[in-house]
């Protein structure tokens, strides 16, 4: 069961809210829209709605940033309950390619991110086996990962007293493509040690400790433990041993339509690449790029939908898509790039026609997939809005009013002549107040250099964009909230749910270059940053008023005096939100061991801690605890980490 832990108690708009949302669920309303302005507790009502329907629940974020401040709030919101992180587990991709022009050839080049890759498994397995689960995710959970049906099929069931050969095992292991590594014991491996097999999960939870006696086990470190694949795309070996017969079978028929065209130079490429890739996965039962074989790993048919994120989950799961005026173009745009880039990859032999369905859903696939769904936002899209069209008093949910009385920041237009200088001014003003400005440009270039010039004049500042890796932004923000950073400058990372109430000051540059990241819907989000201090207050740098600009500031206007009267009607004084400043939970290694011996200031225990790590090969964390009783006999109290 869904249990909300939290010493808050539902206002202003959540009531009648968070009443109609769960009323039209029951009902069994496919689609709603919650209209929501910045700082009226969107989340706190959607926590409500996700306990009164004791569903399971997915996010749908465009951002990774967002996506992530979402899966900490709903944490502290469900702390029994499963809640999880789905993103994509790069931190750099570069696709596969080909550019026929100039004969350029583009390799997939790629980073993973082993921390994501941990958290993408714990998700799918828990959806697996529990039902309180919410997950948030960004668009990663329309992509091809594999069938859930095998997923469980190839998994091992391990208790004590089970007869298998330590051998067995080891095999089965492999099989599910966990890697031997006696060295560098990490999750996804595992390590023999005589009659000892110790198995790191994936979900990197825990190391699992199977003790053999003969060909039984004889102690196991947890009773009862499901092992699930370490890799998407698992398959047992007479399925692997089918899968390969199709492809060869493929690649001939496709040779021979490569060779009626005189295309000799692409069948050659076609046969030498698809045969290298056939002999690793009749090694090891896996490929670099495997992926682009998953239709015949999963024996569908051609055109067929992938199986997602989506797939996991069981019929009644209820949809939440965050932003979405910005999640749902992003789901539309998904299917068509990826199938443009394939179909050159194709043409010129690099790879099978059966690669275009290694792919994301398109978004058709996507409705039919989605039972009944909620379309969050405080600037609502033409899609969400025609969904509810007709029926807007029953299905549109609006959530104007803050509970904290707070009011929609103040707006006024200032020329663009001298907007660096004018706006480092009004930032001085702010910080001798000790309060955030945000300052938000055209493009990354303008962002790192309006960053360099306010940190020559003596501000701290910090830009934030798109090339910042997924899991240094929260960091970022976090500095920010602290007051490590004074200014963040960025161009639309710093629009839509970014929670930070310490911000006075939003100031838009070029305000009137009308365009996608000048339009009402924009400016409107990229106002709100500033509607969760007392003082907020916009700055549009602007020579003249955009039809775009004059929307924004009417609707910014209608919903700060619907604030107004609702305060003055019942007696609300303004007041600023207090907001904890959180660590960011996927917290350094280094940060770890802090915790972990923060109350041990005995150097002979840590000592003991110490050789045990180097006992078990564990370099790294004996050489992080050796630095520990280093700065134990310096003098210095080892202190727990803030947060």
């Amino acid at each position: 069961m869904f249990k909300l832990v939290s010493k808050f108690k539902p206002t202003g708009d959540q009531p009648q809210a968070i009443d109609k949302l769960t009323r039209n669920l029951k009902a069994g309303v496919k689609n709603q829209v919650l209209l929501g302005v910045t700082g009226s507790g969107k989340t706190f009502t959607m926590a409500q709605v996700f306990e009164k329907a004791q569903r399971p629940v997915l996010i749908i974020s465009h951002n990774k940033t967002l996506a992530a401040q979402l899966y900490q709030e709903f944490k502290e919101f469900f702390p029994e309950n499963g809640v999880h992180y789905f993103v994509s587990y790069y931190d750099y991709y570069q696709p596969e390619a080909y550019i026929p022009q100039t004969d350029t050839y583009i390799e997939k080049d790629a980073k993973i991110n082993q921390e994501i890759d941990r958290l993408r498994h714990a998700a799918v397995q828990d959806i697996l086996s529990r039902r309180d689960v919410i997950v948030v995710a960004s668009v990663s959970c329309i992509y091809n990962i594999g069938s859930p049906e095998t997923y469980q099929k190839v998994s091992l069931e391990i208790k004590a007293g089970k007869t298998i050969k330590r051998k067995d095992l080891i095999s089965h292991l492999t099989s599910l493509q966990y890697g031997r590594n006696d060295l560098d014991f990490k999750p996804g491996t595992f390590r023999v040690r005589g009659d000892t097999v110790e198995i790191y999960l994936v979900t990197g939870k825990e190391i699992l400790r199977i003790e053999f006696r003969g060909d039984r086990i004889d102690r196991i470190s947890k009773p009862n433990i499901k092992i699930y694949p370490a890799q998407f795309w698992p398959t047992s070996k007479d399925k692997l041993n089918i899968a390969t017969e199709n492809i060869k079978g493929e690649l001939q028929e496709r040779l021979k339509e490569l060779k009626v065209r005189n295309k000799l130079l692409e069948a050659q490429r076609l046969r030498q690449r698809t045969n290298y890739d056939l002999e690793m996965l009749k090694e090891t039962g896996y490929c670099h790029g495997v992926e682009n074989y998953s239709r015949h790993l999963e024996f569908r048919n051609p055109g067929e939908a992938p199986f997602t994120l989506l797939d996991y989950f069981p019929q009644d799961l209820l949809i939440f898509i965050d932003e979405s005026h910005m999640s749902v173009p992003q789901l539309h745009a998904m299917y068509n790039t990826d199938r443009a880039r394939k179909k050159v990859l194709i043409e010129h032999g690099f790879r099978l026609p059966s690669a275009l369905d290694n792919r994301p859903l398109s978004f058709e696939e996507v409705e039919k997939k989605i039972g009944q769904a909620v379309f969050v936002s405080a600037t609502p899209g033409p899609y969400e809005m025609s969904k509810v069209k007709g029926q807007m008093s029953k299905l549109l949910v609006e959530q104007l009013v803050r509970p904290t009385g707070l009011l929609e920041p103040s707006i006024e237009t200032r020329p663009i002549q001298n907007q660096v200088k004018d706006l480092t001014k009004e930032i001085k003003k702010r910080v001798k107040k000790h309060q955030r400005t945000l300052a938000i440009t055209l493009t990354k270039r303008l962002a790192e250099e309006l960053a360099d010039y306010l940190q020559e004049q003596g501000i701290k500042t910090h830009y934030l964009h798109s090339e910042i890796k997924t899991l240094e932004r929260p960091a970022i923000l976090k500095k920010f909230r602290e007051g490590e950073y004074e200014v963040l400058v960025g161009i639309n990372l710093l629009r839509e749910g970014l929670d930070l109430p310490e911000v006075s000051l939003v100031a838009i540059l070029d305000a009137d270059k009308e365009g996608f990241l000048r339009n009402e819907t924009t400016l409107i989000q990229t106002m709100g940053r500033a509607a969760r201090h007392q003082e907020g207050h916009v700055i549009l740098y602007a020579d003249k008023k955009t039809g775009s600009m004059k929307r924004a500031i009417k609707e910014v206007a209608r919903r700060r005096k619907i604030q107004q009267d609702y305060n003055r009607k019942h007696q609300i004084v303004p007041r600023a939100i207090v907001k904890e400043i959180r660590d960011w939970p996927f917290v350094s290694r280094e940060k770890q061991i802090g915790s972990e011996f923060a109350v041990i200031q005995d150097a002979k225990l840590l000592e003991k801690e110490m050789r045990e790590a180097a006992g078990n090969l564990d370099f790294e964390r004996a050489a992080e605890i050796r630095d520990l009783i280093l700065q134990l006999r310096s003098g210095s109290t080892l202190r727990k980490p803030k947060g």
